[in-house]
């Protein structure tokens, strides 16, 4: 639920605090006092809707995925809008986008709309008919479970088979490209740290001539040695540190002249060829390393065409065999949803009476199969499409979906915000509506504007919404204030004795 609410500097508003209760909360006040922007500021607190107020917070209690997002989740949870040279959201003090922001309010918030035709959806109006079928005890939902594994495996095997049926056809086109990219690096056969060791040779090469001179001039040192070492001698300076260095010099310009010297079997073309062959190879696919495994790639792959007739077959198998227990499994779910139709449709109708609408009708079609099966529910109002019927029919015959959805919630829906959704209603209706929307309160915290008394009587808790020459302002009404405000709804600004008197009658006799 929403706890809290704060709003400040909002068109009207300066200011607004409100502490909200769980249940049915109902929002009134004149025309033009500001009801609709104050509901349009809470939905931009959560990334709903966008208004140009300096901030507007709620603090709510919802459970929801922080580790996809990047957040850390308290008990109570701040989503906060702020808006100063562009508008910033935030959750808990951390910097979010509106997209993030309103995808971690969507599983607990719903603002229902003309616009908004989930609720009849197929996939939820079959959630609602499965719900009562599993309360039966007919273990629908491991069922559909069961199918959606199934249908989803299938579904994988059906991909990677028309995969293979397309590869088949260009398959010697597939083929000789990838027996020519092998090829292509067989032919150099590369090995790995090759192109360094010839880079090394190369500037070895380079510089040969010029060393073994230089070795040559060096070696001179050593016809000095003798002497060096009898002067030592005379000096009596131990002259093994000498003898010494001689040796490792000796043994460095030798094994230096020896390996130069090694060089003069190597064609140096030979080399210049390899290194622009190896270097051709990084250029095309990025090292050496890269292209060897790019060649085993291919190696694989053309093992996979010339095995493809006997892939194409297995997976042909088990492409039959998924689709005989899904086709078997989606009629089990078919048969248990059209026994339980006739039951659905009766409680839907008696919501439908109660709120004073025609008769709705429900059939099942059959369509191609998917995640949910080969069914779809075709709703209409005394035989009347959806898209054809009145708001108001459209508004009441979606709390009658609600309701009968409610009777088998066991948890908590959320947040539902409605926007004058007994305008233009008889009383009667009105009280339909209201007495729909009580019943909805025991799952959803539900936000509602309204200019009908029988509905502002239902409410848990009733916020006038007010205003003066220039600034609007919110207020929790007491009992006798609601009795005034519900007076003022039926009779206009000069408020009559029968007015009260029937206000008062409407919030006793509400429980």
């Amino acid at each position: 639920m929403i706890e809290r609410f704060y709003l400040k500097d909002y068109l009207s508003f300066n200011e607004v605090e409100l502490n909200l209760d769980n249940g049915l909360v109902v929002f009134t006040g004149p025309s033009g006092s500001g009801k609709s922007i104050l509901m349009n500021s809470i939905l931009s607190s959560l990334g709903s809707s966008t208004c140009e107020a300096s901030l507007c917070e709620s603090s709510v209690t919802w459970d929801f995925d922080s580790l996809e997002h990047g957040i850390e989740e308290n008990d109570i949870n701040v989503f906060r809008h702020i808006k100063k040279e562009k508008s910033r959201y935030f959750v808990n003090n951390q910097s979010l986008s509106k997209n993030a922001i309103a995808s971690l309010a969507s599983n607990n918030l719903r603002h229902l709309s003309l616009k908004d035709f989930s609720d009849f959806e197929n996939e939820n109006l079959l959630s609602i008919l499965d719900d009562r079928i599993d309360a039966k005890c007919y273990n629908i939902i491991e069922l559909k479970e069961k199918y959606r594994g199934l249908f989803l495996k299938h579904k994988e095997v059906k991909k990677d088979l028309d995969k293979i049926i397309d590869e088949q056809k260009k398959i010697i086109e597939l083929k000789e490209f990838a027996s020519f990219e092998i090829k292509k690096i067989d032919d150099i056969n590369p090995n790995i740290g090759e192109d360094e060791e010839l880079l090394k040779i190369k500037k070895e090469l380079s510089k040969k001539e010029k060393v073994l001179e230089q070795i040559s001039l060096a070696n001179s040192i050593f016809d000095s040695e003798n002497g060096v070492c009898t002067a030592l001698d005379l000096l009596d300076i131990d002259s093994s540190f000498f003898n010494d260095s001689m040796n490792e010099l000796r043994a460095i310009l030798d094994g230096a002249e020896d390996r130069f010297s090694a060089l003069e079997d190597i064609d140096i073309e030979e080399i210049l060829n390899r290194i622009e062959e190896l270097s051709e190879l990084k250029r095309r696919y990025g090292s050496i390393e890269e292209a060897i495994a790019y060649r085993d790639l291919k190696v694989k792959e053309l093992q996979k065409y010339e095995n493809i007739e006997i892939t194409l077959g297995d997976l042909g198998e088990t492409q039959k065999r998924l689709k005989k227990k899904i086709d078997e499994i989606a009629l089990q779910l078919t048969s248990l949803r059209k026994t339980e139709l006739p039951s659905f449709l009766k409680d839907l109708n008696k919501y439908l009476k109660e709120l004073y609408l025609r008769d709705a009708n429900i059939e099942i079609e059959s369509k191609e199969l998917d995640v949910y099966g080969a069914d779809s529910l075709i709703l209409k109002l005394n035989n009347t499409k959806l898209q054809k019927v009145s708001t108001g029919e459209f508004n009441r015959l979606r709390l009658a979906i609600l309701a009968l959805k409610s009777e088998f919630m066991n948890q908590n829906g959320g947040v539902l915000m409605l926007d004058e959704i007994d305008a233009n209603l008889s009383g009667e209706e009105s009280m339909s509506v209201a007495k729909v929307l009580k019943q909805l309160s025991k799952y959803f915290q539900i936000f509602v504007i309204s200019h009908q008394p029988q509905l502002t009587s239902m409410g848990d808790q009733h916020f006038l919404v007010y205003k003066d020459s220039d600034n609007s302002y919110v207020r929790e009404l007491s009992f006798d204030e609601r009795v005034n405000e519900i007076a003022r709804i039926i009779s206009g600004e000069n408020v009559s004795k029968e007015a009260r008197k029937f206000a008062k009658e409407l919030l006793q006799g509400k429980d």
